[in-house]
């Protein structure tokens, strides 16, 4: 490609682990995944080339120096600082994860099935678990292919024998609750999507001769229902009855029973809004704040209780191995926010004004009982058995978690 600027961008890090233990984790499957950001493919470049040099300290640690070459059209000045929050995110990232995966490492490697493995949570937590040396199982609809494991909730069929033998299964998979209106389709198909597979799988988990040691099932905060201000912990009641994401939060759960009746560890994962440029609620929600089009939701003051992807897929890796953490826990983080504060902050990190507001009644006319249990909702939930049994957050502020989660780093 003659002619075309040419430029490159080198960063070194010093990681407090072994090169051995770097260039394991390095060839593991899930590892170039875990270290792509979700906000980047770097797609503009025409040409590039990443080279990665680790060189020993001492036993216990090394120095990692990632360097990326490349050539574009669009010019090398306009693409540099893309480049940079590139490494920026992967050093940032990959001593985390091996001190996570360290903190657990006398347990051994575990082999883990997930339904909903091609989500947002499913498909960062595979990752995150093949590339700590951990076997993963998708549980799938479609014809399975080696490694994975066959299911057809609507059917009522799945590949009990697949599952024998597994360390702990993680269920994800159900429809996704904010996607659209209620309509009576849509309470129907987020019902069932629900009730029928983890009805499913509790009773093929309590069926098996080689049972798994934990079950975690997904729910939500939702389960709380609207309360205000009020601080709402794991002891809070919930919902009473007439509320259809606390109605069927309270199903999910009980779904669960056969399989905690059949001695299995059962943790129920209850998940605040999870924060990640590639789906969800900031997915959708960036473009228009991008445009300048952002603003507070209603009237700004409902608490919001969000977390970072990367806190997500901690949590559950965490739940994996602690007893303690037994029945609901909040997967959100520490510190909840007003909707007026997280437009405020997610404002503040992309460089963009936040001053058109949209209306509680509008948001009902498009929404309609959706934009109340959900959008306009007042949830103010702390997380405090996962802060009780040890768990540490990585992002303990929502301006962190945003940094980290869109690459706008401190400089950069």
């Amino acid at each position: 490609m003659p002619g075309l600027p040419f430029a490159a961008v080198e960063r070194s890090i010093r990681i407090p682990f072994s090169a051995d233990t770097v260039h394991r984790w390095l060839a593991r499957p899930g590892a170039s995944e875990r270290l792509t950001p979700p906000w980047e493919r770097i797609g503009a470049l025409e040409r590039w080339n990443h080279t990665c040099t680790i060189v020993p300290s001492d036993d216990s640690s090394c120095l990692l120096t990632d360097r990326i070459e490349y050539r574009s059209r669009a010019g090398w000045w306009l693409l540099r600082r893309r480049v940079e929050r590139v490494l920026a995110y992967r050093h940032a990232l990959l001593p985390q994860d091996l001190a996570a995966h360290a903190r657990f490492a006398v347990h051994g490697s575990l082999r883990v099935a997930i339904t909903g493995a091609s989500g947002l949570i499913g498909r960062g937590l595979a990752a995150f678990l093949a590339s700590g040396g951990h076997s993963v199982l998708r549980v799938v609809r479609r014809q399975p292919a080696q490694g994975e494991i066959g299911w057809d909730p609507v059917a009522g069929r799945i590949d009990a024998a697949g599952l024998e033998g597994c360390d702990a299964v993680v269920h994800l998979a159900g429809e996704n609750v904010a996607s659209g209106r209620w309509t009576r389709t849509r309470r129907r198909r987020i019902r069932e999507s629900r009730r029928q597979g983890t009805t499913l799988l509790a009773d093929a988990i309590a069926g098996l001769a080689r049972k798994p040691r934990v079950l975690l099932s997904a729910a939500a905060i939702g389960i709380y229902g609207s309360r205000g201000d009020e601080v709402l912990t794991e002891e809070s009641a919930a919902a009473p009855p007439g509320s259809f994401l606390a109605d069927i939060c309270r199903e999910w759960e009980t779904a669960t029973e056969p399989t905690r009746q059949a001695g299995v560890r059962v943790a129920l994962p209850r998940f605040g809004l999870v924060l990640s440029p590639a789906g969800g609620a900031l997915g959708k929600m960036l473009p228009v704040f991008r445009a300048g089009a952002g603003g507070p939701l209603g009237s700004g003051r409902q608490w919001m209780s969000w977390i970072s992807l990367e806190d997500v897929i901690g949590a559950l890796h965490h739940a994996l191995f602690t007893d303690a953490l037994l029945g609901p826990f909040n997967v959100v983080g520490p510190a909840p926010v007003t909707n007026a504060e997280f437009t405020r902050t997610l404002g503040r990190v992309i460089g963009r004004p936040t001053v058109l507001p949209a209306p509680a009644m509008a948001l009902r006319l498009i929404f309609g009982e959706m934009a109340n249990e959900t959008i306009l909702a007042s949830l103010r939930v702390l997380p405090e058995r996962l802060l009780s049994s040890g768990y540490s957050f990585r992002h303990s502020t929502v301006e962190s978690a945003l940094r980290f989660e869109l690459g706008r780093f401190a400089g950069l």
